[in-house]
């Protein structure tokens, strides 16, 4: 490795998706703003916001990955790691927004038909609860003929 390159990794909980490649610079953002990154930065820690990574490898060929915010460390000037929940990498800007576009939808999709089906649970558990509560017009006999007496 040369000492204008950086390792970059970046793994979810489920998935290491970048281990160790080489890189020449990269740019990201924090709750301040957008901030670069290139070999021998001082050691950093900052918790990334939800956004586009953005680094150049040792090609001169931009790659993205878009981020649900995370962790961001460098360590020792030439290692970059990216820990966050989700991740998800892509070549082109444009592809990349119309796939995070298409699983947010899908996300927000799962979401209201889990509310949906929450709903009718809920519904469905009230009225076996009120069926339990509610006096039977026949109650008041069935009580009367095990105690041996009728009632007017």
């Amino acid at each position: 490795m040369s000492n204008s390159t950086l390792r970059l990794t970046i793994a979810t909980p489920s998935r290491v998706w970048f281990d160790g490649v080489q890189i020449v610079s990269l740019r990201a953002e924090d709750e301040s703003g957008a901030f670069g990154i290139r070999a021998g930065h001082a050691d950093f820690v900052t918790q990334l916001t939800p956004s586009v990574v953005r680094w150049s490898g040792t090609d001169n060929v931009e790659h993205y990955c878009a981020v649900s915010g995370g962790v961001l460390l460098v360590s020792g000037g030439t290692h970059l790691s990216i820990a966050c929940r989700e991740a998800v990498p892509g070549d082109a800007l444009n592809d990349l927004a119309a796939i995070v576009q298409s699983r947010h939808a899908a996300e927000e999709e799962a979401l209201r038909r889990a509310r949906v089906d929450e709903l009718r649970l809920h519904a469905r558990a009230v009225r076996q609860i009120l069926r339990y509560l509610r006096p039977r017009a026949d109650a008041g006999s069935a009580l009367a003929t095990v105690a041996g007496t009728s009632l007017p």
